[in-house]
């Protein structure tokens, strides 16, 4: 490690005034550092929307760093360090004693859930923390890197407050049992924060002793994920669940530096390409869901990024089909006209449907595929959408 911080001291150092790309995953490198230049070339438009990032980065400045020590409810090890959350879809059954064990009702959100603070706290902290080191990144203001650095040591590093790096209790349901696999969905969260770190490396504030304890708590999440009975459950879900799980462990291995792990498990992901996806583009598992359209959407930006991931490992799933010719684009094209209401959805939705959801892989399609139909259904709803991250990385 202690050479890999050498060499990018070195890269600053020649590269002048021409951006040096940052060490990322899921974002993109070139696009980052393409837009860095554009600011410090003073570019009106890279201005205006790098002020629009600071602002929302300004904001954070004074947000309290989150841990898992913040519930006020015990997990059943009775260690607050463990990560706790309870299943979102399971509902007290009034028919029963003290209303156990819950009942499932799919798509509706049991507000309990809120009460156990861990996993909101992680999404606020893979938010805040790209947030800032973006910012950092593009203006080089150290006091972005500052709060970003002490948030990620906050979470992971400092022995009174980090995370313990395994999910044993991961949605539990009340009367049934104290975590499942499927609680695994929850640290999607924490594939942000390699990219983080990642636009961290040369600050003041993000040292390499940080960055190395960051790739070791990954690594041993990463173990549990791999061997744990909870990570092969998920590893065995059919559904997006599984297409989540194969991001997880490729980012993971991908930032730790086990570039043939990652590109082993990149490999793997094509089975569910072959199960998942239909001769149409329809997902059938996320179609049988109470919110069809959502889900489509969830699992599609799954497979964006596991094939973002997967080049880093020199494998292409964006034109990769299955045996009845279908692939990523087949389920783009088909969710298409119901996702920005060309046609009426067919499945149910129980839910409300923001067309946030399918924005960002318009913009991703664009920049891949080179069609100009995607920038151009892009357009029409960008009117209803208002991201400044998502113009920022993908616009």
């Amino acid at each position: 490690m202690k050479i890999f911080f050498l060499v990018i001291a070195v890269l600053f150092f020649i590269s002048g005034t021409r951006a040096q790309k940052p060490a990322v995953f899921l974002m993109d490198a070139d696009r980052l550092a393409s837009i860095k230049t554009k600011y410090q070339k003073k570019d009106p438009a890279t201005v205006e929307l790098i002020g629009a990032l600071r602002k929302e980065a300004d904001k954070l400045l004074d947000m309290k760093p989150v841990s898992v020590m913040d519930k006020t409810i015990s997990p059943p090890s009775g260690n607050k360090h463990d990560y706790m959350s309870q299943a979102p879809y399971f509902w007290y059954d009034s028919s029963k004693p003290n209303g156990l064990p819950y009942i499932r009702r799919d798509g509706e959100r049991n507000p309990e859930i809120y009460k156990i603070t861990d996993r909101t706290n992680m999404g606020n902290l893979d938010n805040a923390c790209r947030t800032l080191a973006l910012t950092w990144y593009f203006t080089g203001d150290e006091k972005y890197a500052a709060k970003a650095s002490t948030l990620l040591r906050h979470w992971f590093l400092n022995e009174e407050t980090k995370m313990n790096p395994h999910l044993e209790f991961g949605q539990g349901i009340p009367g049934i049992n104290t975590g499942r696999g499927i609680g695994i969905i929850e640290t999607v969260s924490l594939t942000g924060i390699p990219d983080a770190a990642g636009l961290l490396v040369g600050s003041n504030s993000w040292k390499q002793a940080d960055h190395e304890a960051l790739q070791l708590w990954y690594g041993q999440y990463l173990n549990w994920l791999l061997n744990s009975k909870f990570g092969k459950d998920e590893a065995a879900a059919k559904n997006n669940h599984g297409t989540w799980y194969n991001v997880q462990v490729v980012d993971f291995a991908l930032f730790i530096g086990e570039k043939e792990k990652a590109k082993q498990l990149a490999e793997e992901s094509k089975k569910r390409i072959e199960s998942q996806i239909d001769k149409e583009g329809k997902m059938q598992l996320e179609l049988d869901r109470t919110n069809g359209l959502g889900y489509s959407s969830m699992n599609l930006r799954g497979w964006f990024d596991m094939a973002t991931l997967a080049e880093e490992t020199g494998i292409n799933l964006w034109t990769y089909n299955n045996k009845e010719n279908a692939g990523i684009r087949t389920a783009l094209d088909w969710l298409i006209p119901y996702a920005v209401g060309e046609k009426p959805w067919i499945f149910e939705q129980i839910g409300a449907y923001s067309k946030n959801q399918i924005y960002s892989l318009l913009l991703r399609a664009a920049n891949q595929y080179k069609d100009p139909k995607y920038s151009a259904y892009a357009n029409k709803i960008d009117g209803e959408v208002n991201e400044v991250m998502t113009d920022l990385l993908f616009k």
